[in-house]
């Protein structure tokens, strides 16, 4: 079985990835309950960002397990909408357009954490087979 120890000495850039998951998962749980335009919010955001683009970044680096052109798959198309949002979420917020943040970022913690966070978890999966095992 793998442990993570394994993972961050044989495989640091998949490590990264689920090191800055978890914690965009954790972190975008509590941005999204929390109460919004304070001081707290703003630097959660600003780590929240750099989380999902070093997740986003990191993914470049990992072949698709599933039909692929030049080890880019499916799942890769998540990781070109996550970086063309996530800078546009950034202009809403620094723009004070609360619509436009709001609504980008739920959508992209959705699809992005919660949705691709679901499917890393399926039985035959790395993580899937350490969880599950």
């Amino acid at each position: 079985m793998t442990t993570f120890a394994e993972i961050a000495v044989n495989e640091p850039i998949v490590f990264a990835h689920i090191v800055s998951m978890i914690g965009t998962t954790v972190l975008g749980g509590w941005l999204l309950i929390g109460r919004k335009g304070r001081m707290a919010h703003r630097v959660g955001g600003w780590a929240w960002v750099a989380l999902m683009a070093t997740a986003a970044l990191t993914s470049l680096f990992m072949p698709s397990e599933f039909p692929n052109i030049g080890g880019f798959g499916p799942i890769h198309l998540l990781t070109l909408l996550v970086l063309v949002m996530l800078p546009l979420g950034v202009h809403y917020a620094r723009s004070h357009q609360v619509q436009g943040p709001r609504k980008v970022m739920q959508r992209l913690y959705l699809s992005a954490c919660l949705v691709a966070g679901a499917f890393t978890l399926l039985p035959g999966r790395m993580l899937g087979q350490m969880l599950w095992a």
